[in-house]
């Protein structure tokens, strides 16, 4: 298994530190590549998460996320 270190983080508001990066298992007969999102523990201490997406699972729920904060700045437009 590979993994990039050093790649960019984003750090939430309330302190869980988010990584995404190519996660590569090199298995002699099919290599796997995945995209990886991890999810730091939160500031309390509590466990991580994290999850392997295939490229296509990836394009959704980055399809997900921008709709979603489009919602949110709508939302706060209307305040």
């Amino acid at each position: 298994m590979t993994r990039n270190e050093g790649e960019p983080a984003l750090v939430t508001g309330c302190g869980r530190r988010i990584t995404v990066h190519r996660l590569r298992l090199a298995l002699s007969d099919r290599p796997i590549n995945r995209v990886a999102l991890d999810v730091g523990p939160d500031q309390g201490g509590e466990p991580g998460v994290w999850a392997a997406l295939t490229a296509d699972e990836a394009r959704r729920l980055a399809e997900l996320l921008l709709t979603q904060a489009g919602a949110a700045e709508r939302e706060v437009g209307r305040s």
